[in-house]
């Protein structure tokens, strides 16, 4: 007995390990069961059995672990916390992409009544409130599925019929029929100062009210692009949540489209909300950009952002439903105010932020693009080719920026790109030789460098076999290392520290 004791206080990440290393060899619960019969019966875990161990609710007997350990030919003690070994406990996306997540291990210390207590003290403590917190729930769901929600898809196709150049007389027809009656008001908005003392000018343009009415700013007639948004977020509401939509309230300014009083813990109904919200979203990208007629459009054009300008609607949506309708999964997206507050992010290829905890940072690094945007007076698009060290390794990303004005007239900058990484490997070209060899260039010339002949030649291919016109684009640039913080600059000598001399 006390020795089946000890090994449960030395097992707290034994289920996540053998998890991971039946995934990693491609094995089935079935296949893993079948093979421990094939070492001892009488010590075999069944199928149900093993399923328990690795979610952590079950641990193995001496005899069992030993039977284990002979499968994957690993020593037992291998297995116990001792050896913790974090790429073997650290759960990986697979295909999925996106952030990497943890392992919720011990197992106990993450049950739904420990999490329901913790979760709110964390908040209060981290600063953030609770509609921030669903947000980041809703962005870890987004990313988790790679942007990938067919039954949204489905629910816009089948409203608008996959037609791409629906107009705002078109989308009101809609939503008539969908029992929603359309008001007019006038609001010129009002100014609001933010958390680092910036004055941001706020309007609503527009509002939901019982029992059917949506309310659209006049403002709105004079940006047709943004009246075709707001007109399809209600469509949405209307047909997935049966006109449910009583906070369903989009502005312009600030930190996010709601003016609701942020709680400073989870709110059931906050959640609830915040994820109508964002299904009523991508049913309007969905419905403005249906997936295959936007794709093909897409590629007539080689991705370029100006092809918003056909279909009379935002930069932002259309770059939004690049990263969804591309069938290269490793894209992100940012929509940025200054100064470095985040309104949008998407990053299904895991690209970490230059920003803090939902704040400003002292020290970000202003060679990312979105920053260098920042600077820049020209409204016309900007492409960047960067290296960045992610979790120990160079990554190359290309992205295209754009610097847009809203409807309350606050300057933002949008920026979508994507990892080469996983293109680059695709042509069967050793991708960290070839991302090395340019992050070593640029260091050696200060941080950023022309690209060499031959590193060209190949990355040309990769760009012509994505058919993204700005990546060719950004190949006759520099490339340019860039980090998180100025703390982990690679430059020598570092941004900050030039700054101090």
């Amino acid at each position: 007995m006390k020795k089946e004791q000890s090994l449960m206080r030395k097992s707290h990440f034994l289920g996540t390990k053998i998890r991971n290393l039946r995934k990693r060899n491609h094995l089935t619960l079935e296949d893993l069961s079948t093979r421990c019969i094939r070492v001892d019966p009488h010590t075999a875990p069944s199928v149900s059995y093993l399923s328990m161990i690795e979610r952590g609710k079950r641990t193995p007997s001496q005899d069992m672990l030993e039977n284990l350990s002979a499968v994957f030919q690993k020593p037992v003690t291998w297995f116990l916390d001792n050896e913790p070994e974090a790429a073997s406990i650290t759960p990986t996306k697979g295909n999925h992409g996106g952030i990497v997540g943890m392992a919720l291990e011990p197992n106990f210390l993450f049950s739904n009544d420990i999490l329901q207590i913790a979760i709110p003290e964390m908040l209060s403590q981290t600063g953030i409130s609770g509609r921030q917190f669903a947000h980041l729930l809703i962005r870890a769901h987004q990313e988790h599925h790679q942007n990938h929600f067919p039954d949204l898809e489905r629910a816009a196709e089948e409203v608008g019929n996959k037609n791409l150049f629906l107009n705002s007389n078109d989308l009101m027809t809609i939503a008539t029929q969908h029992g929603l009656q359309i008001r007019w008001f006038n609001h010129s908005g009002n100014n609001k100062l933010g958390d680092e003392g910036e004055v941001t000018k706020c309007l609503t343009t527009s509002y939901f009210e019982l029992p059917n009415t949506v309310y659209l700013n006049e403002a709105l007639k004079s940006r047709q692009s943004r009246l075709k948004y707001d007109l399809a977020v209600h469509i949405g509401h209307a047909v997935l949540h049966n006109q449910e939509g009583l906070h369903c309230k989009l502005t312009i300014g600030g930190h996010s489209d709601s003016t609701e009083p942020a709680h400073s813990t989870p709110n059931a109904q906050d959640i609830l909300n915040a994820w109508r919200d964002f299904e009523a979203s991508f049913f309007a990208g969905a419905l403005l950009c249906p997936k295959v007629p936007f794709r093909q459009l897409l590629d007539s054009h080689g991705y370029e952002v100006s092809v918003h300008k056909k279909l009379d609607i935002s930069a932002s949506v259309a770059m939004r439903r690049m990263t969804v309708v591309s069938p290269y999964p490793h894209w992100h997206y940012f929509d940025a105010y200054q100064p470095g507050k985040l309104k949008a992010v998407y990053r299904g290829n895991g690209i970490p932020l230059p920003w803090g905890n939902m704040r400003t940072v002292q020290d970000p690094c202003q060679h990312w693009a979105v920053f260098r945007k920042f600077a820049q007076a020209s409204t016309q698009s900007s492409t960047q080719l960067s290296i960045l060290l992610v979790e120990g390794k160079p990554r190359l990303y290309c992205c295209e920026s754009i610097q847009v004005e809203d409807l309350a007239g606050n300057p933002h900058v949008l920026c979508a790109g994507l990892d080469l990484n996983p293109a680059i490997a695709a042509q069967g070209v050793d991708v960290y030789a070839v991302v090395s060899e340019l992050q070593m260039l640029c260091i050696k010339h200060g941080g950023s460098s022309v690209i060499p002949h031959n590193l060209k030649q190949q990355l040309m291919s990769v760009a012509r076999i994505l058919n993204i016109a700005w990546v060719e684009r950004a190949l006759s640039g520099d490339v340019r290392v860039i980090c998180t913080r100025g703390n982990a600059c690679p430059r020598q000598p570092g941004c900050y520290e030039a700054d101090k001399s």
